[in-house]
């Protein structure tokens, strides 16, 4: 008996350990989009057989992440179900009949809203066989097949926006004039008074930095960088010196300094340590971009007076490492990009539906379950694949936390550069990593009969039976605003991040508490909700709730010394007008410190003129407006370009081209990209002087929904980011004043050439290079000639005639060329990188 039991023993072990991915080959392409006239796309799957054997007619699934939400399966052989989130299986009914070796089928279904690139297909694709349930195989084989037809790529039926072409893109560049380097400004973002004069300062290894006790730190960074170029350290000295390197401190307002470079020395004055740093890196600007990456004698200084301080004291980014995960040395070399262009605040978004990644010590559960992604059958041991991130916890974008040592240690990194980090906890919506990490607590602690501690930071009522479903498709990401469990919860997280931040010896004066896109539907079933109606008559709606959880939020921080800061719909209210539903600003928080990032600027949707009525209301507004501000947002529209585009295309000149005080003025591109109708405005509520007052920052944002890798991250913050810096620290430009689209050409014109000659050269090399995007070539055929073009003038051309791939020795086009035969062309940087390739044909 023992022996026939061990058999069927090794029976099982050796029937699950014949199952592997199947030998599949998979492509997706979009049918078409405006499927049936409506707002909707038909896109497909194609599945070949590329095994010797069948593939089975039932007992598996496929699974992927979709970000459209799939109405219907057209193909009879096959259904989808939604998961939860943005996860979707794929499995065969039971008319499928198996797939023959060698042969293929395609399965066919209906998504909600459009699809235009590559980033719109279906990710993170994987298999699960009935048997073995418990485990995913990653489909590697996987093919996205462009759009080419306009029924592709066109969303409906009136889109006048094709896919930009290499003649569209040489249309918009060819405005653009060049400007030699030596003509240029060689600081960025612009000081508010510069000028070059006399002869430029050699720095040698014997040069001694001279140094009030004040600035140590400060001097030390400089010392660090140049030595980095010189290859040996300067010395430093405390005595007060007129020659070498000066650092003086006098009575100046925070973050103003005065830089003064002669053939005799160097001098940066300031009246605090923030104001000496940023004299630091305009000095360190002053350097040849080809001084950065290698080791040489000397470092020839230009000569120049600057006096200068920053426009807005809040210049910010804000980093998504929820949605997928940004290593501890990503985020570090992010703060030194963003120190060397003089932005201060690191807005650090670690919590949402598809993550935690701040380590919380007395709640482990927050990174041991709500840290990690993968495939699995116990929905409390893990959260699911989301963004692509696949089966694999331990080998996705979407697993990854930092510990509290880590953060401790980004904290001092960030304060050494006088960057301020801002936490955020996801409150009450988005809030699915933590309740489900709670939930997974609850469980654990109710099965060793702990019903009290159980009970203690639990953030869903289990006795909910409300029906919701979020923006990105999640039922289940709500922290429940009517439990008391939900307030300890949050004061217990707000301890530890304060106690870090002591530790860290780092500044922290506010917390992030969220407070964007809660479902409708939700708390309506349930039974903590009407209790607590039950016990407070003022609480008339489920739309009071929200009023209710943000005071108890504002009484948390508020004993904490800190202020509260969240997303617009924290100023919002809800009410009526003729009837129907319509907002305010609410005026039971004006006046108790909150600061909202007001995203919902889109053009069209009605919402244009929100962050200046709640400016105007009392509350402290910082710019983060999707139009501009989305790094995240595509650059434009073509298939190959990364990114989302919901609410506009972003190019670099768009937030270079933002006036924070009206951004109406020069807003051109409707969120589609098309013109604008300009009677959008009819009606807006314009920024007041005393709405002015209230604006106290703009903030670049990047969603990490489509940024996996720190290459793409780089990719979407670069160049985008330094337009960014330009109009958070520089005074408002003459063209703004003017209304003069000339001197706004000029102005871009300046800039261009700036980013092209200068800073992107520099960021090839400093902290080990930035992959930032090299824009396409333009190129038009005249006269039988091909002409060509780049938007930041400054980067090479360069091209083949034979058919091959252009590389880094490729020619460089200089003149117009016979157009005989198809050209390719690339963008190429002064490290070898390269754009996407271009082709001209005959």
């Amino acid at each position: 008996m023992r022996l026939f039991v061990f058999l069927l023993f090794l029976v099982a072990i050796s029937s699950r350990a014949q199952l592997t991915a199947p030998s599949l080959k998979v492509s997706w392409e979009i049918v078409e989009n405006n499927h049936k006239g409506k707002t909707a796309s038909l896109t497909s799957f194609t599945f070949t057989n590329t095994s010797k054997k069948a593939l089975p007619k039932s007992g598996w699934s496929l699974f992927f992440n979709n970000v459209r939400t799939i109405d219907t399966t057209v193909s009879p052989d096959f259904i989808i179900r939604h998961v939860n989130g943005d996860l979707f299986q794929l499995m065969p009914t039971a008319a499928f009949q198996g797939l023959k070796a060698g042969a293929s089928t395609t399965i066919s279904f209906i998504s909600s809203a459009w699809v235009v690139n590559f980033t719109d297909a279906p990710a993170g694709l994987y298999w699960v066989w009935e048997q073995q349930s418990e485990r995913g195989y990653p489909l590697t084989d996987y093919t996205i097949k462009p759009s080419t037809q306009p029924r592709q790529y066109q969303r409906f039926a009136g889109d006048k926006l094709g896919l930009i072409t290499p003649e569209m893109i040489f249309n918009q560049n060819k405005a653009t004039e060049e400007i030699a380097e030596k003509e240029l400004p060689k600081i960025l973002p612009s000081p508010q008074q510069y000028r070059e004069r006399g002869g430029p300062y050699v720095i040698t290894p014997q040069t001694v930095l001279s140094v009030p006790e004040a600035f140590r730190d400060e001097a030390s960074y400089l010392g660090s960088q140049l030595s980095s170029m010189l290859g040996s350290p300067l010395a430093f000295s405390t005595e007060k010196q007129t020659t070498g390197i000066v650092f003086k401190q006098e009575t100046m307002p925070s973050e103003t300094y005065r830089l003064m470079v002669n053939p005799s020395g160097i001098e940066i004055t300031a009246g605090d340590r923030a104001g000496a740093f940023y004299g630091v890196q305009s000095l360190l600007a002053l350097l040849s971009p080809s001084a950065w990456g290698k080791t040489q004698s000397s470092l020839s200084v230009t000569g120049v007076e600057v006096s200068d301080q920053p426009r807005f004291g809040h210049r910010a980014i804000m980093l998504d490492v929820a949605r997928n995960f940004h290593s501890k040395a990503q985020v570090m070399k992010l703060l030194d990009l963003m120190a060397s262009y003089k932005l201060n605040v690191l807005h650090l978004h670690f919590s949402d539906d598809e993550g935690w990644r701040l380590e919380i010590p007395s709640l482990p559960e927050l990174t041991q379950i709500g840290a990690v992604r993968g495939h699995g059958t116990d929905p409390l041991k893990l959260l699911q694949p989301s963004f692509g991130s696949g089966p694999d916890a331990s080998q996705n974008a979407g697993t990854g936390y930092y510990s509290r040592q880590d953060f401790l240690e980004l904290l001092r990194y960030a304060n050494a550069r006088h960057i301020k980090v801002i936490p955020e906890i996801e409150a009450p919506g988005h809030a699915r990593a933590a309740v489900v990490a709670m939930k997974a607590r609850y469980s654990q602690k109710m099965a060793q009969g702990q019903k009290e501690e159980a009970e203690k930071y639990l953030l869903h009522d289990p006795a909910d039976r409300s029906v919701y479903r979020s923006v990105q498709s999640w039922n289940d990401n709500v922290m429940n605003v009517a439990m008391p469990s939900t307030y300890r919860f949050l004061e217990k997280v707000t301890d530890e991040i304060v106690a870090m931040y002591r530790d860290a010896n780092a500044l922290l004066e506010t917390i992030h508490y969220g407070g964007d896109e809660v479902p409708g539907g939700v708390w309506t079933q349930s039974p903590a909700v009407q209790q607590l109606r039950r016990d407070n008559p003022s609480i008339q709606s489920t739309d009071d709730l929200w009023y209710y959880f943000y005071g108890k939020v504002i009484d948390i921080a508020q004993k904490r010394g800190l202020y509260v800061y969240g997303w617009e719909e924290v100023a919002m209210r809800k009410t009526l007008l003729d009837g129907k539903n319509h907002v305010i600003p609410n005026p039971d928080f004006v006046g108790k410190g909150v600061q909202v990032d007001v995203w919902n600027n889109v053009l069209g949707w009605g919402a244009e003129d929100l962050a200046y009525r709640l400016a105007n209301a009392g509350y402290k507004v910082v710019l983060s407006c999707v139009t501009h501000q989305y790094f995240d947002m595509s650059y434009y529209k073509s298939f190959d370009e990364p990114g989302y585009y919901w609410g506009a295309y972003t190019d670099v000149d768009k937030p270079f081209s933002f006036i924070p005080y009206d951004y109406f003025k020069n807003s051109k591109e409707d969120r589609l990209g098309n013109p604008l109708d300009r009677s959008i405005f009819n009606g807006k509520e314009r920024l007041t002087e005393y709405g002015k007052q209230n604006i106290v920052g703009v903030q670049g944002l990047l969603w990490s929904e489509t940024v996996n890798s720190p290459e793409r991250m780089e990719y979407m913050m670069l160049p985008k980011l330094l337009g960014m810096a330009e109009r958070a620290w520089a005074l408002s430009p003459t063209w703004v004043e003017k209304n003069d689209d000339k001197a706004y050409q000029k102005a871009w014109s300046v800039f261009a050439n700036q980013l092209g000659k200068r800073e992107l050269p520099r960021l090839d090399f400093r902290a080990g290079g930035y992959a930032y995007r090299v824009p396409t070539a333009g190129a038009v055929v005249e006269n039988d000639q091909v002409k060509a073009n780049v938007q930041l003038p400054g980067l090479t051309i360069r091209y083949t005639a034979d058919g091959t791939e252009p590389t880094a020795t490729s020619a460089v086009y200089s003149q117009p060329l016979p157009v005989s035969k198809t050209i390719k062309m690339k963008v190429f940087t002064s490290n070898g990188r390269s754009s996407r390739t271009v082709e001209v044909n005959p």
